[in-house]
């Protein structure tokens, strides 16, 4: 797929992306490289290719779920400055 400079231009638009006119060549010529490569990829039969999530085969070592820190819920609401019904009041941040 060949991408001219209005192309890049227009994307950069969507994208909200300054782009000089200058560099608007540049760019449609390295995405039409990259877009070449993507339609390459789409045209390899990978009917018989497995999938997989990560190409080494290996487990992942989880630790016991196991409680290691007694429950402090009660002394942490005591010690906060503002509590209302079980939550911790905060400063409003975002109007």
């Amino acid at each position: 797929m060949v991408l001219d400079k209005g192309d890049v231009a227009k994307i950069a638009h969507l994208a909200r992306l300054a782009v000089g006119d200058d560099e608007l060549e540049h760019y449609a010529s390295e995405l039409s490289s990259i877009l070449d490569l993507v339609a390459q990829m789409n045209g390899i039969d990978t009917a018989g290719v497995e999938p997989m999530a990560h190409p080494l085969h290996m487990a992942q070592r989880l630790r016991a779920d196991q409680v290691s820190e007694p429950d402090q819920r009660q002394h942490f609401q005591r010690i906060a400055p503002v509590v209302q019904d079980g939550l911790y009041l905060v400063p409003r941040v975002i109007e």
